[in-house]
């Protein structure tokens, strides 16, 4: 995960913790700003707990290239200007601006390619209808199927089928 921050504004004693409705006018200022930067905003978080509060956000490359350390500095100004724009803020805060990172959930043909022969949890549908899980080792997904080996069997999963990925431990 790369990320940057920036500070707010000095503190206002007058509102000591941000409201929970403003969390939606929030995040559509910062979908716009970052949208404004070719950017798409992957999450918004407000951390009220911590003095001073902490605004977190994650941003991703509209291209879907990889969001850099500069990419996150450059994009602090604009967001925060933003912010301050919007009069949604009345006491200090830190602003975190980074990218997402990897989870353990795969999504992007890119996490696919990238954790081939990494173990995985796959949640799907059997024919039936019923929830079922299998762990091994990711072989490959296409836009029909997703493959992975179970101790040397190889077990073809219908793509439609698929719930989620998941990168687990190898265990032993």
């Amino acid at each position: 995960m790369i990320s940057a921050s920036a500070v707010g504004p000095e503190p206002d004693t007058s509102s000591p913790s941000l409201p929970h409705p403003l969390l939606p006018d929030l995040t559509s200022v910062a979908a716009s700003a970052a949208g404004d930067q070719g950017f798409e905003l992957v999450d918004l978080q407000v951390l009220t707990h911590l003095r001073p509060m902490t605004v977190q956000i994650q941003i991703r490359r509209a291209s879907g290239e990889d969001v850099t350390l500069d990419d996150c500095a450059g994009f602090s100004g604009p967001m925060g200007d933003a912010i301050e724009a919007s009069s949604l803020l009345s006491e200090a805060y830190v602003l975190e601006i980074s990218s997402p990172g990897i989870g353990d959930l795969l999504q992007s043909d890119r996490d696919f390619q990238t954790f081939k022969g990494f173990p995985v949890e796959v949640s799907f549908e059997d024919g039936d209808g019923h929830s079922q899980t299998l762990a091994g080792s990711l072989l490959d997904r296409n836009a029909d199927h997703l493959e992975i080996n179970i101790k040397g069997r190889i077990k073809r999963i219908p793509r439609t089928a698929v719930s989620n990925v998941r990168l687990t431990s190898p265990t032993s």
